[in-house]
């Protein structure tokens, strides 16, 4: 998306709030080690302590900017929620910590100060650094939503994935985007239910004078490329040459996302799919020990919590606490999935394996708080440590289902190429239970394709707060 002066006003914001943050907490840190009492002063309290700190606050606030900005937290517009950038913000702050702790080691005959000031430094400049972020981030948005859209977009084609699109953009006051129109890439074609019909205005044949009709439009998006191939290239030539900005969604990999590579032989650019992250030994073998040590964790700190749920649930209703079914994992291959009983005993005897539903009759009292809360999933870390599930992967599906959408939808088998997770990036944005299966898919894609454990620590976090559509 073009950028405003607001964009380039707010960045210039944020460098200056970073810098600030660190050096605030370089003088919080000195504050909390020596004046509060909570800490052992071995050789005493220095003489003109706040003094002699200057020259490293002045060394974490240039640090913050260098590594915030190649984390690339300065990029505007921003997107996204808050609460994703979270990750980011903390582990640049424990580099410039880190960057610190280096610096003073390289220094200390010349230079010495307390190496116990930068531990605390860290804690003290994550707290400011995301309490100025979450400031800012709220009036950024307040101004996005009363500022008037100033990119304005055409698409061309009228499918689905147009239709997505055009609800991204208008999610996201930051962008500033319109959707001045939709063209349709075949002829006669019906749009997609989420697309008024009014906003479809014409063909792609149309191009030229609805362009003509329309002066204010900023950048093209070519969407649907199944119209006639010499067109769609005019297209591009006209945009180029009336300097409008000319995006392509690729559409041979229609349900892949990011996974695309560009190799240029005698400069002829290929397209192709690049490889996936959890494809390489050393990713898996990470994300292996983030399961074990994640599940480890969450058996000893929920255990409590089980129990208590298990006695409540037993004593609520007729039947057992704990729930076993069957699901596909890794490789299509059945396993057994544990879960707190949330639904009356039998609940499926007479109707077979159907989705849950909102406000579904098979729920007990209990039971719905539990789904609403994630907290039914709690044995699941059981199934993490055993090896058949994960912390964070696409949620595995009932092997009915599964039969089903792999005949239906295209691509549906590749989500199992890892192992399950008992959250996933699917999960955090709402899409669970009855839900739309394609737009499912596409995010679980575009999560093996993106992996990472900084991902996963996103993801692990943002699920805490992930009860949308918990039924």
């Amino acid at each position: 998306m073009a950028k405003s002066p607001a964009d380039a006003i707010f960045a210039t914001v944020a460098v200056v709030a970073d810098c600030a943050a660190a050096a605030a907490a370089v003088y919080l840190a000195v504050f909390l080690r020596f004046d509060t009492g909570w800490f052992d002063i071995p050789f005493g309290r220095p003489d003109d302590l706040y003094g002699a700190y200057w020259q490293l606050a002045v060394a974490a606030a240039a640090l913050s900017y260098v590594v915030l900005r190649a984390l690339k937290l300065y990029k505007r517009p921003q997107r996204g929620t808050f609460h994703a950038h979270v990750p980011r913000l903390v582990r640049g702050a424990l580099l410039v910590t880190v960057a610190l702790l280096v610096g003073l080691a390289v220094v200390k005959n010349y230079y010495n100060v307390s190496s116990g000031v930068v531990v605390v430094f860290f804690f003290a400049f994550s707290a400011l650094l995301l309490a100025e972020r979450l400031l800012l981030f709220r009036i950024e948005i307040a101004a996005a939503r009363r500022a008037l859209p100033t990119n304005r977009v055409l698409m061309i084609g009228t499918d689905r994935t147009a239709a997505r699109l055009a609800r991204a953009f208008s999610r996201d006051p930051r962008l500033r985007v319109r959707v001045s129109g939709f063209l349709r890439a075949v002829p006669g074609e019906t749009p997609d239910p989420g697309i008024p019909p009014e906003n479809v205005l014409g063909d792609a044949k149309d191009f030229h004078e609805i362009l003509a009709a329309s002066p204010d439009v900023v950048q093209v998006i070519l969407v649907d490329a199944r119209g006639d191939a010499d067109l769609l290239y005019r297209i591009g030539s006209e945009c180029e040459r009336r300097l409008i900005r000319f995006n392509v969604v690729p559409d041979l990999f229609r349900m892949l996302t990011s996974a695309l590579e560009v190799e240029t032989i005698d400069d002829i650019p290929l397209l192709g799919l690049r490889h996936a992250p959890l494809d390489k030994l050393r990713n898996r073998a990470a994300k292996r020990a983030e399961d074990v040590l994640g599940a480890l964790a969450g058996l000893v700190l929920s255990a409590p919590v089980v129990f208590v749920l298990a006695v409540l649930v037993k004593l609520g209703s007729r039947g057992p606490a704990f729930y076993r079914q069957t699901r596909c994992g890794y490789g299509g291959k059945t396993f057994t999935i544990y879960k707190l009983r949330s639904m009356k005993a039998d609940a499926e005897a007479a109707t077979g394996a159907v989705w849950a539903e909102e406000d579904d009759p098979r729920r007990t009292r209990l039971g719905a708080w539990m789904r609403s809360h994630n907290l039914d999933e709690l044995p699941q870390f059981w199934n993490v440590l055993k090896g058949d599930m994960s912390l964070v992967g696409p949620r595995p599906e009932r092997p009915e289902f599964v039969d089903k959408f792999a005949v239906e939808i295209e691509h549906y088998m590749r989500r199992h190429v890892c192992r399950p997770g008992i959250t996933g990036w699917a999960q955090v944005h709402g899409l669970r239970g009855n839900t739309s299966i394609e737009e499912r898919l596409h995010a679980d894609l575009w999560y093996l394709e993106n992996w990472s454990l900084a991902l996963d620590l996103k993801i692990l976090l943002r699920t805490v707060f992930a009860v949308r559509n918990a039924y």
